[in-house]
């Protein structure tokens, strides 16, 4: 679970819904785009606030970025039944996002799942996206501790069945913090309350199928590097979901380039924003032709 390392917005930023051909999705959104764009793909559980500190760092860099709630998450809205969470269902939303931008193929960033979905949505159409970025996001399925407490979850969620999200997600968020380490740093009220909220405002059938995804998915890496796309790998230096080493193996196969940010975890983004928005700027900076 990602934690912002705030929770407001900085100046150069600002939030607002993006019309698509797939509905409105809501956003944040920094800069202009004097180099090119970024379209910032969250993970499961959560939230295009994941992003907020790589906000300003990026736009000073020169480039319009857009960090999105997908369908179904935080602040977008999304239907109480499964199908339109599907793996496919969501790539073709980041398509449809990407393609709302209007500003021709855009630097693609997916953190966890959101690199899962993002990479179905480069083998989709690799030429709405000038790059990939897979941040803290593996070859296949989360590791096997992960899996079995996602497995918990989903297990938990799909037994409460058409009853109102109201009556079983508070009970189920508190389950879950009540697992945090001992030695965890206690989080401030206000991004206890955020964090909290953000449970409570996502769809239930969301987090129920792509948490099958994340203990299902295929290794689908050799396709990816068929696809031709620059690509970068970024991670922090221990990782619960995947394994650091097994992100070094997907990027050698992926001919990628790859970068280990100090002092971060599952979430670079949110643990050392400024130098993962260095990393994702020099990356873009290397492929980008225009001034």
């Amino acid at each position: 679970m990602s934690k912002p390392p705030r929770l407001t917005l900085p100046s150069v930023a600002r939030g607002r819904l993006l019309p698509t051909a797939r509905g409105p999705f809501a956003v944040h959104e920094a800069g202009e785009p004097v180099r090119g764009t970024a379209l910032l793909v969250p993970g499961f559980t959560g939230s295009k606030e994941d992003f907020v500190g790589l906000l300003e760092p990026l736009a000073a860099a020169g480039y319009r970025v857009v960090a999105v709630d997908g369908r179904g998450q935080h602040e977008t809205p999304g239907p109480r039944e499964e199908a339109p969470y599907a793996l496919e269902e969501l790539a073709q939303d980041v398509l449809a996002q990407a393609a709302a931008l209007g500003a021709g193929p855009v630097h693609l960033v997916g953190h966890s799942l959101g690199g899962l979905i993002s990479r179905a949505a480069v083998l989709r159409d690799p030429s709405a996206f000038a790059s990939l970025t897979l941040m803290s996001s593996g070859p296949a399925a989360i590791a096997e501790e992960q899996q079995a407490r996602t497995k918990l979850l989903v297990a938990a969620l799909e037994a409460m069945g058409d009853t109102a999200p109201d009556h079983y997600m508070p009970g189920i968020w508190a389950a879950m913090r009540a697992q945090d380490p001992e030695d965890a740093v206690a989080d401030s009220p206000e991004l206890a309350e955020f964090l909290r909220a953000r449970w409570l405002a996502t769809v239930p059938e969301q987090l129920i199928v792509t948490g099958r995804v994340l203990i299902s998915e295929p290794d689908r890496v050799d396709e990816l590097s068929r696809t031709g796309l620059p690509k970068l790998v970024v991670s922090g230096e221990v990782d619960y979901a995947w394994p650091v080493p097994l992100m070094d193996e997907m990027a050698r196969r992926l001919g990628a380039r790859r970068v280990v940010v100090p002092g971060a975890e599952h979430s670079p983004n949110a643990e050392n924003p400024q130098v993962t928005a260095g990393a994702l700027s020099s990356f873009w900076d290397s492929h980008t032709t225009s001034p």
